[in-house]
């Protein structure tokens, strides 16, 4: 599952750089957008995803004697905030470079007066 994990990291890093790096602004704030997907995929791989065995129970397992091991909630709790946060700036951007057309005519940055 790491292996899975550490390619979709890497897809969605790589199609984001790529993104970010094209003339069009719509497709510049959908770049942001795709990394810090990648970056909030990243840290829930990192925050010990395990495969499910037959001892691994929820986090309010609270009747189970031995308390098997569990997935950290704080490194899913700072993620879901990430997401929400960048949901957030998504919408924003997109806004702005709405209001760039309206000014300029165009969304591709190179055509735009200096």
């Amino acid at each position: 599952m790491s292996l899975a994990l550490a390619a979709t990291v890497g897809v969605l890093f790589a199609f984001g750089t790529f993104l970010l790096l094209r003339d069009d602004l719509v497709k510049v704030v959908w770049g942001l957008a795709i990394l810090s997907q990648a970056a909030n995929v990243y840290l829930i791989s990192m925050g010990g995803i395990t495969e499910p065995t037959g001892d691994t129970v929820p986090v309010l397992a609270e009747y189970y004697a031995p308390f098997p091991e569990t997935a950290d909630p704080v490194v899913q709790a700072l993620v879901l905030t990430a997401i929400v946060i960048s949901f957030g700036m998504t919408a924003f951007a997109l806004a702005l470079s709405y209001r760039a057309y309206q000014e300029n005519e165009t969304i591709d940055v190179t055509e735009w007066p200096q």
